[in-house]
């Protein structure tokens, strides 16, 4: 296994800095179209006359579809190349804002939703391959987390940027809106829609990928190979046992902290006045990807401190975010509960970046969309199944025992992640 060289910004060829630069701008771009609707889409639809069991089947639709299409697109990707899979994800962006703004029917909105789902599955692996595939050919063997944790705090900082200004906007322009007989809240999806054009224009002009042969023979040729693709990826998986465990490690994680990321706020706004409870989740929201952003900053100092060893970095981040998510469990004041929850996500944002880095290390360039939607999926099936499992231990205790559940479940993460370490120790010194 080659050694790799720590990575210094200052020391990166011109290309390799100018290649983070733009990636960053990009995602900020992107995640901040996305962050502009996440403040209000719950509001929007209930404007719409929906109700809370629609509003679920909506969100069902949206995860069906992207756990339906994961695979399948991330095989394209690695096929035809990543740049044109993801203009066809924005170009499905917009195609459900467009549908969302054109109507107020629940089969439409399921439609939008369904779109949404694909623009995910589309999305998932493709620009995030071409940055370290592009990366590692400007700087050979130079540790990439750092890199990618410097994309994925643009990535924090536009989601939050985006849902402060989604949230603000109806306030600003709604009664504009609504003497022009539109929903308040429709302001921040056109919005949306513009920033998500631009993404289109900047992607276009600024992410440069090595063309390659496209023609409807091509693509379809490239539909053709993709069951073989998933196949070999999984396969990969499989036999690889440092993958196996890191992705059963990432299961365990979601399922673990994907109910608190969703459930919080049906907790927290017990604790609030009524007169400015959503104002409050609004901006608790906006400091939990903030919080998120800075937890990718610190990530490589982080990472440093344990000598680089990404599963050992992986490992105490899940047994602090364990401690802390029963921590969260116990506050009953708001303002206990935003410090706890602001670390807690802090600690979120340092354990991207080490498991990424580990992924990234064991997949060659030819299946690595494939593999990050592999990922994506796996995350996604655990993350659903531990809000099944929150949803009903909060139903029969409370929220507080469902929490500190998923921390249980977080200890099993850790050990794995320690399994993981050992492997990764074994095969350097082979």
């Amino acid at each position: 296994m080659v050694t790799e060289t720590e990575f210094t910004f200052a020391a990166l060829t011109g290309s390799a800095r100018r290649h983070i630069r733009v990636f960053q701008i990009h995602q900020f771009l992107d995640r901040f179209a996305m962050g502009l609707t996440v403040a209000v889409v719950a509001l929007a639809l209930t404007d719409r006359g929906m109700d809370l069991f629609q509003i679920s089947l909506l969100f069902g639709v949206y995860a069906l579809m992207t756990m339906a299409m994961e695979l399948p697109f991330g095989g394209l990707a690695d096929s035809i190349g990543r740049k044109p899979v993801f203009l066809m994800a924005v170009v499905a962006s917009l195609m459900s804002l467009a549908l969302f703004l054109s109507t107020r029917d629940f089969y439409v909105l399921a439609l939008s939703f369904a779109f949404i789902g694909f623009g995910r599955a589309l999305r998932s692996g493709t620009l995030d391959a071409w940055f370290v595939e592009t990366f590692k050919a400007a700087a050979p063997n130079v540790d990439v987390q750092p890199a990618l944790a410097k994309a994925q705090w643009a990535n924090a900082v536009g989601l939050a940027t985006g849902a402060v200004l989604g949230g603000f906007l109806p306030d600003m322009f709604g009664p504009v809106a609504e003497r022009l007989g539109f929903s308040v809240y429709d302001v921040s999806y056109v919005a949306s829609f513009g920033v998500m054009l631009g993404v289109f224009v900047f992607t276009m002009l600024a992410i440069v990928e090595n063309a390659r042969p496209l023609s409807i023979s091509t693509l379809k040729h490239s539909l053709a190979n993709v069951p073989s693709l998933t196949k070999d990826v999984s396969l990969l998986a499989l036999q690889h046992p440092a993958l196996t465990i890191l992705l059963a490690a990432l299961a365990f994680f979601l399922m673990a902290t994907n109910p608190v990321e969703v459930i919080w706020p049906t907790h927290a706004i017990p604790m609030l006045d009524e007169g400015f409870a959503n104002t409050v989740i609004g901006v608790i929201t906006a400091t939990y990807f903030f919080s998120v952003a800075l937890g990718a900053c610190l990530s490589p100092y982080i990472s440093r401190i344990f000598q680089r060893r990404h599963a050992i970095t992986l490992a105490a981040s899940f047994a602090c975010l364990a401690i802390v998510q029963i921590a969260l469990a116990l506050q009953g004041g708001i303002i206990g509960f935003v410090m706890v929850f602001v670390l807690y996500s802090v600690i979120l944002g340092v354990s991207e970046t080490p498991a990424s880095s580990i992924l990234h290390s064991h997949v060659e360039d030819c299946q690595r969309s494939t593999m990050l939607s592999l990922r994506s999926l796996i995350q996604q099936l655990g993350a659903a199944s531990g809000l099944v499992l929150a949803g009903g231990v909060a139903e029969i205790y409370s929220t507080p025992i469902a929490w500190c559940v998923g921390a249980g479940i977080l200890f099993v993460a850790v050990v794995l992640t320690l399994i993981l370490a050992r492997r990764l120790v074994s095969a350097a010194e082979s």
